[in-house]
């Protein structure tokens, strides 16, 4: 009896010390930043955060370009959905535009991937009626391009060219040159879909004229501003120059 009493001691130590064992060694393995955004979720008592938390979680599930398994970037795309519509509703209890505005576009995102484009298309509209509603001329620019580009995805070609036209007038009565290479961009894209080498040829050419513009605009700016220098420093060298050498005193006999 004494030496069972004993074994049964010894399992009960040693199960005791291995359960101890394994969760120390679990809590000094480090979360992911995955699980540690979900974890702070769980212990955040203050729901007006909580918006930003889910829009964080989403944007690790947006970067499903990277997965190579399809099941596994199908789950990764849902996912995106899921938490971006929490997010979604949590920016709209709080009266936030920019967040719901960022929501819609990354909805926009995955359902254009998935080829849901009823979805990406509703999504979109609400994204410019957001942008329209502050008057946000870049957004409402970004938003025609995918409009435009969605529409081009089921072949709806003249809808999209208004959009392409409305987004290049704001482009260039606000004068957003590198806004209006995008916009050349979805020219060339669309003109593409529509088999018009010709024009497709010319909304790259205009492209690469208002990139040149833009670069040759940049580098006399930056000479402009190194001018005052170099001129500051022939100034000082030219007075340099002029200025008399010291006389030696003598010394008194």
């Amino acid at each position: 009896m004494k030496k069972l009493a004993l074994f049964l001691v010894l399992i009960l130590a040693v199960t005791y010390v291995s359960a101890h064992d394994v969760t120390d060694s679990l809590q000094t393995v480090p979360l992911s930043p995955l699980d540690s955004l979900k974890q702070e979720l769980r212990n955040n008592p203050y729901d007006s955060l909580k918006a930003g938390l889910y829009t964080q979680i989403a944007a690790y599930y947006l970067d499903y370009d990277k997965i190579t398994n399809k099941k596994e970037k199908t789950n990764y795309q849902n996912e995106a959905i899921n938490y971006t519509i929490m997010a979604m509703r949590n920016y709209s209890k709080y009266y936030d535009t920019v967040g719901m505005r960022n929501s819609f576009d990354n909805l926009v995102k995955v359902y254009r991937a998935q080829k849901k484009f009823s979805q990406a298309k509703w999504f979109i509209l609400q994204s410019n009626t957001l942008s329209r509603a502050i008057h946000d001329v870049p957004n409402i620019i970004s938003s025609l391009l995918q409009l435009a580009a969605i529409k081009a995805d089921i072949k709806d070609y003249s809808l999209a060219m208004r959009d392409l036209n409305e987004a290049l007038k704001l482009s260039t009565d606000n004068r957003m040159p590198k806004t209006e290479v995008k916009v050349q961009e979805g020219y060339a894209q669309l003109y593409g879909k529509m088999k018009n080498r010709t024009k497709e040829a010319i909304a790259l050419k205009r492209r690469d004229f208002l990139n040149d513009s833009i670069k040759k605009a940049e580098q006399a700016q930056l000479a402009k501003l190194n001018k005052p220098d170099s001129v500051s420093k022939k100034k000082l060298l030219a007075i340099k120059k002029t200025k008399p050498a010291p006389s030696k005193k003598l010394a008194s006999l």
